[in-house]
This record gives C-alpha cells, sequence and structure tokens, in this order.
C-alpha cells in the first residue's frame, strides 16, 4: 500500500512530536502492509510554513533513520498546502511539493469551514499548467457536507478526491462514515489517506480502512483506490470516471455498492 497523506515527520506540525512518535507511526505502517508514504505536512495554514526544500532535507534525513532501525519504509516529500490565491507564484519559487517529480499532482487543503470562492479560478490556472488538484478529505469540510454539489463541480472539471482513512472506519462519527459512502458511491473521492498524527489520537489505520473499503465495496473499489495512490506518485495520467450527486450530510442514502 501507499500512504498519500501523513504527518509523518517530526516536529514540524501537529503530527508526530519526536522522531521516538515519529518511529512508531512508521512501524505501525509496516504492520499494516505500507511500502511507500508521502509526507504532506501542513503548509501555508496557520504558523505551519514546511516551504518545498526543508521537507526535502527533512525526509532525506528521516529515511537514513528508518535504514538504520530496519524499518523498510520508502518515503516521499509532499506537502498539505493550505489553499491560497498565490499558490502559481509560490511554485514559480520552488516553494511547492507535489505528489511526484513530474509536478503533475497537489494535494490540497480547504479551511474547515468553508470552500474560497477563488477556488475554480485557482484550479483552472493550476490545471492550465497540467497540473492536477487533490483535494485533501473532502468529507470533512462543512461546506461540502452540506452542498456535495461544490465536489461535485470539481471533479467534473478534473479534480481528485482524498478521502481519509479514519472518515471511512467512522472512528470520526456515524455522521462522517455514511457520507463518505456516499462519496465513494457517487465517485467524488479517488484515493485514501491515512492523514495520521500520532499513535494516540489520530493512528495509523489505513490497513483498516482498506479492509473496510472492500468489505463496504469490493475488491473493484480496492484496486481503484490503490491504483489512483500509485498514479500520483509516479505522475502518471489516470482516467476517472464521471461522478454522480451525493446526499447532503444530514440525508440518508441506501448503497448499492462501488459503480
Amino acid at each position: 500500500m501507499i500512504d498519500v497523506h501523513c504527518h509523518l515527520l517530526p516536529g514540524i506540525d501537529d503530527g508526530a512530536k519526536t522522531i521516538d512518535i515519529a518511529l512508531e507511526l512508521a512501524k505501525e505502517a509496516v504492520q499494516q502492509g505500507v511500502t511507500h508514504i508521502v509526507c504532506t505536512p501542513h503548509h501555508l495554514n496557520r504558523s505551519w510554513m514546511n516551504p518545498r526544500a526543508q521537507v526535502e532535507l527533512l525526509v532525506h534525513e528521516f529515511q537514513k533513520r528508518l535504514q538504520r532501525e530496519k524499518i523498510d519504509l520508502t518515503l516521499f516529500p509532499g506537502q498539505e498546502i493550505r489553499i491560497a490565491g498565490d499558490i502559481p507564484e509560490r511554485i514559480d519559487r520552488g516553494d511547492i511539493c507535489f505528489y511526484d517529480v513530474s509536478e503533475n499532482y497537489l494535494l490540497i487543503e480547504f479551511p474547515t469551514q468553508t470552500v474560497p470562492e477563488y477556488t475554480d479560478q485557482l484550479f483552472y490556472q493550476l490545471q492550465a499548467r497540467g497540473i492536477t488538484p487533490v483535494i485533501a478529505h473532502p468529507e470533512r469540510n462543512y461546506a461540502i457536507q452540506k452542498d456535495p454539489e461544490i465536489l461535485k463541480g470539481f471533479v467534473e472539471k478534473g479534480v481528485l478526491g482524498q478521502l481519509t482513512a479514519a472518515s471511512l472506519l467512522g472512528d470520526l462519527g456515524k455522521d462522517v462514515r455514511r457520507f463518505s459512502l456516499d462519496l465513494i458511491e457517487a465517485r467524488l473521492v479517488h484515493t485514501l489517506g491515512s492523514d495520521a498524527h500520532d499513535p494516540q489520537k489520530r493512528p495509523f489505520v489505513l490497513g483498516a480502512a482498506y479492509k473496510q473499503l472492500n468489505k463496504d465495496f469490493g475488491k473493484e473499489a480496492v484496486q481503484s483506490f490503490d491504483q489512483v495512490a500509485r498514479n500520483l506518485v509516479n505522475g502518471d495520467a489516470m482516467y476517472i470516471l464521471h461522478p454522480a450527486s451525493a446526499r447532503p450530510m444530514d440525508k440518508k442514502k441506501k448503497l448499492f455498492g462501488f459503480l
């Protein structure tokens, strides 16, 4: 498995606070069958500023520590970038980490409450450069929970969605799990990320989430979500099925399987 969203690097955001905690998370990942992790510390979010050069250096250093500890895990540099109007300029300055060396895919986080009005214009600017935005945990955004058509509008234009493992497992509440199932069925999210922060409060549960995905939607969904993760880190082009509509989070919908 490949984890495309993880706060593994120690001491640089609200993720692993120490090297020991980071090593514990890494061991959890390996035990669950994860072979590669994209390290995605917060960037442009409140006081957390983790520019590309710093992330790349920290990933290189932590990779060496994993090798010394004989933890068989390969790391890639990345960022969870809080949406901002000047992201294109920051890309030009070399401040931004992509999922892939070809610079085709970018993980972008919305504020918890809203989706900024300039998002559509920003995504257009990025896509005009050949960059596909990947929306981090859209199921946890209040505006999208209230109106999933917002997310559908982005996906129809080629944007991808990344679901949090804990959301699918119900660890963030039954309503979020139901909404996550709706988003999967409607093809509005395309891969899973652990979003792991620490072993106690926000542990590594990606393995369990993929098992739950298989239980809820079958092997085809697991293969699709896993392939999208691989395509992200490889920078490969991918074909995404046309999305359907999902109901708002406070409305229940019977599931009929992965389409």
